[in-house]
Formats: structure tokens, C-alpha cells, sequence
């Protein structure tokens, strides 16, 4: 169609070697290398999304309030909890209730019993044995002398009022009993009122 010279034809054939080769390299950079890219993309080890720790649960303990209460019963509260917040569990005191001899800032633990009297009640060595006007422990009859109020505290053998105060203040100033020995650290407890107390005290 065109009547082109020999150095025309040898021009024209350079100038459309150079568009191929620009293409082919035009093709390269933006198609292969993406291609490339994509692909070591897909490779790419995924990173594991590590779930949050769930936090751990409050500790429990089941406590039994009876006596002066509206709701006697088996509460289940968290671990620290005071004797206050059981017999609020439970409805609160009746208006007999003798609330003076409870501790109401003393801390539960598990398999307590709290027994809270009525004004006036005389309580026997049955019930003093069972823990009342206190808390309690499982029924092996012994007092546990880290959670014992002043009336289960008076009911052992060779303690008075006086003495069963200052166990109680002891404890309050120092910490609960490491063993039962600790309570000859009361003053007017010695070895032979020890004696008389070693079969019916215990710690927790």
C-alpha cells in the first residue's frame, strides 16, 4: 500500500521492535510483579488472634444462718464476706435478735454456721457446743478459736468473759491462730489451762 525505501522498511521494523519490547516490559511491571505480590500475599503464615484471658471467678463459700433471722437458711457468698453480709442474705435480724453478741465484722468461711440468739436466750452446752451466738465449723464439737464469738469463747473450760475478750483482741491485733498452741500467747492462758483446752479448740 505504501511504497516505502529499504531504509524506510529497516526504520519502520526498529521503531515497532522498540514498542513490542516497551510493551512486554510495560506487561511486566504492573501484571507480574502484582501477580507476585498477591501471591506471597496468600503464602503469608496467618497470625493467630489470641482470646483474652476470661477473668477468674470469685471464690464462694455456703455458710448456714439460723436462729433470730427472717430467712433462715444456706447462703453462698463471696470469699470475705462478713457475718453483717450473711444476715442480710438472709433478710435480716428479727427485732429480738441480740445482735450485741455477734461479730458483725468477723470474715465467713466455708461450712460455717451462724447462729444468732434472741435477747435474753440462755443458751445450753448442747447449743454452745454447735457454735451459737457465733460461728461454727463443721460438727466435730471443737471451737474454732479464729472465729469464735465472746459466748462460745466464755463456754470453754477455765475462760472467763475477760479471757475470751482478749482472744478476740489478740486475733484482732495479730492475725489469726497459726495452731492451736498460738493461744498460750493470750496473757492468762498457760500451760495448764492450755491442757485443759487442747480436746476442744482448733484453728482454720
Amino acid at each position: 500500500m505504501f511504497n516505502l525505501s529499504s531504509r524506510e522498511k529497516i526504520l519502520l521494523g526498529f521503531v515497532l521492535a522498540i514498542a513490542i519490547i516497551s510493551g512486554g516490559l510495560v506487561y511486566y511491571a504492573f501484571y507480574e510483579r502484582n501477580d507476585n505480590v498477591a501471591f506471597r500475599l496468600q503464602e503469608a503464615p496467618a497470625i493467630p488472634v489470641t482470646a483474652p484471658a476470661s477473668q477468674e471467678q470469685p471464690k464462694k463459700v455456703v455458710v448456714y444462718v439460723t436462729g433470730a433471722v427472717r430467712n433462715p437458711g444456706v447462703y453462698t457468698l463471696e470469699d470475705g464476706m462478713r457475718v453483717k453480709d450473711a444476715i442480710d442474705l438472709a433478710g435480716g435480724p428479727l427485732p429480738e435478735a441480740d445482735l450485741l453478741r455477734i461479730n458483725l465484722a468477723q470474715k465467713l468461711h466455708d461450712e460455717d454456721k451462724l447462729y444468732i440468739p434472741e435477747i435474753g436466750e440462755i443458751m445450753g452446752e448442747s447449743t454452745l457446743q454447735q457454735n451459737s451466738a457465733g460461728i461454727a465449723s463443721s460438727g466435730d464439737g471443737k471451737i474454732n478459736i479464729n472465729t469464735a464469738g465472746l459466748s462460745e469463747l466464755d463456754a470453754l473450760p477455765g475462760i472467763g468473759p475477760a479471757t475470751a475478750q482478749k482472744i478476740i483482741d489478740y486475733r484482732t491485733q495479730n492475725g489469726p491462730f497459726k495452731s492451736i498452741d498460738d493461744i498460750k500467747n493470750v496473757s492468762g492462758i498457760g500451760d495448764k489451762k492450755f491442757e485443759q483446752l487442747k480436746d476442744k479448740i482448733k484453728v482454720n
